[in-house]
């Protein structure tokens, strides 16, 4: 057995767990539309953009986008390949395993190639990391590295805690460990986003680095805060939270690609069951194509509305009723 990391459950994780458990339900209610591919993309481009902000990068969001499409972009040589590997490598996320060394160091290769020498090795040196007020963490020798990343990795393997807790005990007993000579933080950010793919896909393309950019001194407080403690307690609190307020962020972006056009729908169909004469009478329509080129077949394809007979598309007497993820996106209007 593995021995366990120190950190300790409090009422606020358990409350971060719960609520981000919630959140993720209702983002699964408000999802998959017409635009969520795009909107995928977009997070993802934020996710690599935000991640190598927060390492030094000056390259825009914008800027960004252009780089992987392609075009010239005026930058660092450094920037450009900075980017280049971070979109390899979080575009082969899926081909690993969070608990494989081989994986973990295939990732590091891919993430730091042509930026450092030998990547995809552990460091065989000591490393200490600094801050405003000089060396603020000195990280353990180089010569345990390779056995504190096995049991780092077995415990993350055999651990009966929740997806949540063990990532972030994860990406703080790697910032700790400091296994490599650079790309830690970046490589620390990846394997939790791993981690959480790996128990709930949504997450490969969950902006959570973008809000650890914008609260990077609240990151680096936890962070030493924990070192000082012993106890990555305070940085499982930390990280929850940033989680929480990405999952919001993006079912905000959800919500938002549904039209007027069809939350008027939902509206008037609220909790009874209408054919698509009454739609149009409760909506005050005369022209049917209007209607359902514009509200009806948008909602049905965005799966908000269903058909009492989906089997017979047709039929005289069909009628419309909202779905689990109407109803979801109605309480949730409701309620702002």
């Amino acid at each position: 057995m593995n021995s366990r990391p120190p950190y300790q459950i409090t009422p606020a994780i358990l409350s971060l767990v719960a609520r981000i458990g919630e959140a993720l339900g209702l983002l699964k209610a408000t999802g998959s539309g017409a635009n969520t591919l795009r909107l995928h993309r977009v997070n993802r481009l934020k996710t690599i953009q935000a991640s190598l902000e927060i390492e030094g990068n000056t390259l825009s969001l914008e800027q960004v986008t252009a780089v992987l499409e392609g075009k010239r972009v005026l930058a660092q040589p450094r920037e450009l390949q900075e980017v280049r590997n971070a979109y390899a490598a979080y575009e082969a996320m899926p081909q690993w395993s969070a608990y494989s060394r081989d994986d973990l160091l295939a990732a590091h290769t891919l993430l730091m190639a042509g930026l450092v020498d030998g990547p995809g090795r552990f460091r065989s040196s000591g490393v200490g990391v600094h801050g405003a007020e000089g060396v603020i963490h000195i990280a353990p020798p180089a010569d345990r590295v390779a056995g504190l990343m096995d049991a780092l990795l077995g415990w993350l393997r055999d651990t009966d805690e929740h997806p949540l807790i063990a990532s972030a005990v994860f990406h703080y007993e790697f910032e700790f460990i400091h296994p490599f000579g650079d790309g830690n933080g970046r490589m620390g950010r990846l394997w939790q986003t791993l981690i959480l793919s790996q128990w709930r896909p949504v997450f490969s393309t969950m902006p959570v680095e973008s809000l650890i950019r914008d609260h990077r001194a609240g990151y680096y407080a936890a962070l030493n805060a924990c070192n000082q403690a012993g106890a990555s307690t305070q940085f499982i609190e930390f990280v929850l939270r940033m989680i929480l307020d990405a999952i919001q962020t993006v079912t905000e972006q959800e919500t938002e690609q549904v039209s007027e056009q069809v939350k008027r729908l939902l509206a008037a169909l609220g909790r009874e069951t209408c054919s698509a004469r009454e739609l149009m009478g409760r909506l005050k329509l005369a022209h049917r194509p209007n209607f359902l080129y514009n509200y009806l077949q948008p909602a049905l394809q965005c799966g908000l509305v269903e058909m009492t007979f989906p089997d017979r598309p047709r039929a005289r007497n069909q009628k419309y009723r909202l779905s689990r993820r109407g109803q979801s996106l109605l309480s949730e209007g409701n309620e702002r």
